[in-house]
């Protein structure tokens, strides 16, 4: 632990020293994850909302996804001021390590439904062509429209039976809209938004490129004409002692109604395969309320223990008060009691007046809806479950004492969500304010893992100072099944989160999450990164005109902007355990 103290101490002091600014501070090495981005246009260079999993029975393979905007069309297609998603063109990214994530092998080509040749200036016209996001998809009818969540899991057998003998089965799982074209007889499902999941056997085939070597997409959320289903992350049981091995599950939130996720009620959903995704049983878990005095959990996290219990964690409200809830099946995914408040919780940021939404960075910030979601990671003991201690670790961002000065919390439980340890502060380096965390703790259960998106700079009241965004790993070892020894790990370069962007122009971007998956020996961490994205001043100004009663006309984007403007990336660290 000594090493990774002494560091910490000197970044923290460099950290203070340069009150936060967004300047680049030497670090071990981290990569690039999305590696086949070009680093211009806008938005072909976007991406964002990281997830990755590693192959319990084989780590060095790493699989990662994020949102991929690589196939859309670019800015200067059409009218140079807008910045559309293409009409049928996904963005569910997908990339592979064979190195247990020290490094990422070359993005995958696969053929779909394509805009990355619509550089402009004529008006997009979509085909079907070379694409970097998940296949398949635009044949059945189809759009891969992000928030990937993916799980490696044993592989069944002719006869249905789950063995890692057998191999591993990689699950990718999505939000997906119909094809634009497809007539409401033709639409492969009701309602704006479903949930659907790939996997595929091959991990290799898959990263060369290989359509086939992808199940298609399986559609798992019931949905009625007005549903929108979103937020969905997803689990295998891959833990060989589990009575309910090579079970897969996906939670999600199903916003019932016409509003495109922005009304009520709100159920959280539940979706089981026992044959390794080819068929789902999707079930409601808790009631729909939703009224602003109870509201049910979103931001889901999914994960089973060494004997196959499966839990749910989310954040709702209850009385008006925020609270991390959890609920647990002890039969596979049948039935779940609950939910279970675990603690409460003051989400962090203020309201901003444009998007209506919670910021932490200052005007025209990326949102932070779900910065004080529940992630979580229990210590299963897989692929065999032999040295499980089945310890739950549980983090997410706290806001109640008060804006510039929000919290990393922590809390465990060791008796399967009974009782939980007395919330914990993770202190970062000085200036840093946590946005989003993901835990991952060793399958052993000896180390835990944390890693975090981090502005580096207070609340900007006008969009021409800097930000600052960093990407962080924080290491504890377990002892007795407390958290000690917290030490940084890694410290990413600062980037100015002033250069990421929603399409729409109005805001930054960064999703909702970053992620983490451990082994016994380290951590893969991803996260959100905009060290080479930079700002726009034509977009700054665009952005503070409309806090105006005089609000401006967007710009031109390429004509006005810096070439790297939007080039969001996601990046990645392969660390060992410091104490092993």
């Amino acid at each position: 632990m000594r090493q990774p103290r002494i560091v910490a101490a000197a970044l923290a002091s460099l950290a203070t020293a340069l009150a936060g600014a967004a300047v680049a501070l030497a670090a071990p090495s981290d990569v690039l994850v999305t590696n086949g981005s070009p680093v211009t246009p806008f938005s072909q260079n976007k991406q964002n909302e990281p997830a990755v999993a590693i192959d319990a029975h084989a780590p060095k393979v790493v699989a990662a996804g994020s949102n991929d905007e690589i196939d859309e069309e670019s800015c200067a297609a059409g009218d140079p001021t807008t910045c559309p998603f293409t009409p049928g063109v996904g963005v569910s990214g997908i990339y592979f390590s064979f190195n247990g994530g020290a490094a990422w092998a070359p993005q995958p080509v696969y053929t779909g439904w394509t805009a990355r040749d619509c550089v402009g200036p004529a008006a997009c016209q979509p085909h079907v062509g070379r694409i970097g996001t998940l296949p398949r998809y635009y044949e059945n009818g189809l759009v891969s429209d992000g928030d990937p969540g993916l799980a490696f899991g044993p592989r069944p057998d002719a006869q249905g039976r789950f063995s890692w003998n057998n191999g591993s089965r990689l699950y990718y799982a999505n939000l997906t809209a119909n094809f634009p074209t497809a007539t409401k007889q033709q639409q492969a499902f009701k309602g704006f938004e479903a949930i659907a999941v790939s996997h595929t056997d091959n991990v290799q085939a898959a990263e060369a490129g290989s359509n086939s070597a992808w199940s298609a997409p399986a559609l798992i959320s019931k949905q009625s004409s007005t549903t929108f289903s979103d937020k969905e992350q997803i689990w295998a049981d891959n833990a060989s002692s589990s009575p309910h091995f090579g079970n897969t599950y996906v939670c999600w939130a199903s916003f019932r109604s016409n509003s495109h996720g922005q009304a009520f009620p709100t159920p959280l959903m539940v979706s089981r395969s026992m044959d390794g995704g080819v068929t789902w049983t999707t079930r409601q878990v808790g009631p729909a309320t939703d009224n602003g005095i109870n509201s049910q959990p979103d931001g889901c996290t999914i994960r089973t223990d060494s004997k196959g219990n499966v839990y749910v964690f989310g954040i709702g409200t209850r009385g008006g008060t925020s609270f991390e809830m959890m609920y647990r099946s002890t039969d596979g995914g049948a039935h779940f009691t609950g939910p279970t408040l675990i603690t409460s919780v003051v989400p962090p940021g203020v309201q901003d007046p444009v998007q209506g939404r919670p910021v932490m960075d200052g005007l025209g910030g990326a949102r932070v809806d779900l910065a004080p979601a529940p992630s979580v990671d229990i210590a299963n003991g897989a692929p065999s479950g032999s040295d499980a201690t089945d310890q739950i670790v549980m983090t997410w961002v706290d806001g109640r004492a008060g804006l510039n000065h929000e919290r990393l919390m922590v809390s465990t439980s060791r008796n399967r969500g009974a009782s939980w340890s007395t919330p914990a502060i993770v202190t970062l380096m000085s200036g840093d304010r946590p946005v989003y965390s993901a835990p991952a703790i060793s399958p052993n259960g000896t180390d835990v893992y944390v890693v975090v998106n981090a502005f580096t700079t207070p609340y900007r009241n006008d969009t021409t100072s800097p930000r600052g965004l960093v990407g962080e790993v924080w290491h504890a070892d377990v002892t007795a099944g407390a958290l000690t020894g917290w030490a940084s790990l890694h410290r990413g370069v600062v980037g100015d989160p002033r250069g990421s962007s929603s399409n729409s122009l109005t805001d930054e971007f960064l999703g909702d999450y970053v992620y983490a998956a451990a082994t016994r020996t380290g951590v893969v961490g991803v996260w959100n990164d905009t060290r080479n994205a930079a700002h726009c001043r034509a977009i700054d100004d665009y952005r503070a005109s409309l806090y105006t009663s005089s609000p401006s006309s967007p710009p031109n984007v390429l004509a006005s902007c810096p070439a790297t403007f939007g080039n969001s990336d996601i990046r990645s660290a392969a660390l060992t355990d410091p104490t092993p």
